[in-house]
């Protein structure tokens, strides 16, 4: 493994972006990631999901995550009440979203940024699941503690590059959704069948 120098200078230059992504992001999966894992061609970083849940429920970081929050200049106490931050997502509505052509569109995005370390290509599968058991867990709500107590996998690699990229786009994206919920597919949600569910004629 490289040394923590090398370590520092890929922390300046991304800063918290990995940790944005769980924040943009959302009972117990039968294997709960306890490692979120930084990838960067053959660079790799990793920091327990311990860390994190002690991170929100105290506001101390600790190990390598403390050293890249410090590195970073970001407040562990301010982090950890956004890893706790909860996002009311109601489940139907939710799951029906994933499954319309929006939904597994974004799924494929994201599954390009953040998927199981060792099956890169069930990452969509692998963020559908953690989004609705998380939600399921959550009463109706979603967090990133939550989401990634709910991930189907014991290492969630963050993409860095592919998180880079998707960042600088995102000055496009409140555009996209806007269009999305004021279209007829978003304000009509609510109203489609669950699925699986038989048409109506």
């Amino acid at each position: 493994m490289p040394p923590l120098p090398a370590f520092r200078s890929t922390a300046r230059a991304w800063g918290g972006a990995g940790l944005a992504t769980l924040l943009i992001l959302a009972g117990p999966a039968a294997e709960a990631a306890e490692q979120v894992v930084f990838v960067s061609g053959a660079f790799r970083r990793s920091i327990p999901v311990a860390d994190l849940e002690r991170l929100a429920r105290t506001g101390e970081a600790v190990g390598l995550l403390g050293d890249a929050l410090r590195l970073g200049g970001k407040d562990p106490a301010e982090v950890g009440r956004l890893l706790n931050h909860r996002v009311t997502l109601p489940l139907a509505q939710t799951s029906r979203l994933l499954s319309t052509r929006f939904g597994e569109s974004a799924l494929e995005r994201l599954s390009g940024i953040l998927y199981p370390l060792k099956a890169p290509p069930v990452g969509m599968v692998a963020l559908r699941s953690a989004t609705i058991l998380g939600i399921k867990a959550g009463s109706g709500t979603l967090s990133a503690v939550g989401f990634l107590r709910a991930y189907p996998n014991e290492e969630v690699a963050i993409n860095l590059p592919a998180l880079q990229s998707a960042l600088a786009g995102l000055s496009g994206m409140g555009h996209v959704v806007k269009e999305f919920l004021e279209s007829d597919l978003g304000s009509n949600l609510e109203r489609m069948p669950e699925p699986g569910s038989p048409s109506a004629p």
